[in-house]
């Protein structure tokens, strides 16, 4: 098997799955319509899950390959990634808190300046988050 036929059966998976939805975005019908949609993606989804168990299509990795791969995969490259995905994931938490608590704190201040001990709290708890974040690939690299 060449490289142009490993391509094109995930590329089919793919597009019998997305094939329902993108017709249903293009009618922009009623929500009854988008249900069914995605009822009748999700069975696609596990119609070709089932083919691809009852019809292995075998021979494109053999033993050689495995062992090639285990041996260029590290537990420090792991590790690099995990403390990146534990910074960059924190920091998207603490920009989605801080985007939707400071302009209401802002505004509490505006009515009642009494009340900026409270709102302070809040917009200091969302950027808590990034704080964690950071310390967890902190602990992460260190173990590394």
């Amino acid at each position: 098997m060449n490289i142009l036929e490993l391509m094109l059966i995930p590329l089919f998976a793919v597009a019998m799955l997305i094939l329902r939805v993108i017709y249903v975005l293009r009618k922009k019908k009623k929500n009854n319509m988008a249900k069914k949609a995605f009822i009748v993606n999700l069975c696609s989804f596990f119609a070709v899950l089932a083919l691809a168990i009852i019809l292995p299509v075998g021979g494109f990795v053999s033993a050689e390959a495995v062992e090639t791969v285990g041996s260029a995969v590290s537990n420090a490259g792991l590790g690099y990634i995990a403390a990146a995905l534990s910074v960059g994931l924190g920091s998207i938490g603490c920009g989605i808190a801080v985007g939707s608590a400071a302009p209401a704190a802002i505004g509490a201040v505006a009515e009642e300046p009494k009340s900026f001990s409270k709102a302070l709290i809040f917009v200091a708890l969302g950027e808590g988050v990034a704080l964690y974040g950071f310390l967890i690939s902190f602990m992460i690299l260190n173990a590394l």
